[in-house]
């Protein structure tokens, strides 16, 4: 819970969705990319491309690499559907949104630009969000609790497996072989008196 609250920053996510389907596509060349999963994988490809990336950074004017960029980028196609969500996770929320925004319009112009067909339809843009997305404070919490408490029980159960002091009766029976005639309590206070009076002895 301390590392999470304290020692990980939060990262931000936004998200804009794009329509796979051109605005002007015609029937043809829906057919000739055959609409479904090829249109998406191509769509993905373009949008991870360099050109595209690149242009993102020179024209927000970020300090970052295009393999930095691109780690801060997940696209995902639900299935059943013709609708790619570029997400951007970063440390900030207003960057988050402003790279996410920037993207889907460059990706636009260069779907558009490449593929010969109209500009895909954005459908949603970034949003901004207040929230972090991660780490996720009630579930490294919760994880820790259990973690703490697993390592509780097999200190526990270890120090007394491995704990070979005559304590009990039963003790002296089981490793001595003798039999105990009697108990003799020991007053409170008497075992650290004991120790003491040993160790000026000593």
């Amino acid at each position: 819970g301390f590392g999470t609250l304290v020692l990980i920053a939060p990262k931000y996510q936004s998200s804009s969705k794009l329509y796979i389907v051109g605005q002007n596509s015609g029937i043809t060349s829906l057919t000739d990319l055959q609409m479904g999963s090829q249109l998406t994988q191509d769509y993905i490809v373009l949008v991870q491309s360099r050109p595209v990336i690149e242009r993102v950074i020179n024209n927000l004017g970020i300090h970052l690499e295009y393999e930095e960029l691109l780690d801060m980028i997940a696209l995902n196609n639900e299935s059943d559907t013709r609708i790619l969500t570029i997400t951007v996770t970063a440390d900030d929320p207003y960057m988050a949104k402003e790279i996410v925004d920037e993207v889907a319009d460059v990706s636009r112009q260069r779907i558009a630009s490449i593929m010969n067909i109209g500009e895909p339809a954005i459908v949603e843009s970034g949003h901004l969000e207040n929230r972090p997305s991660s780490p996720d404070a009630k579930k490294n919490i919760m994880f820790g609790a259990l973690l703490g408490a697993f390592l509780g029980v097999a200190v526990a159960v270890a120090s007394y497996l491995l704990n070979d002091l005559i304590s009990t009766e039963e003790d002296i029976e089981k490793y001595l072989g003798l039999n105990t005639l009697g108990i003799i309590p020991v007053e409170e206070g008497a075992e650290r008196q004991m120790m003491i009076d040993r160790r000026k002895r000593r």
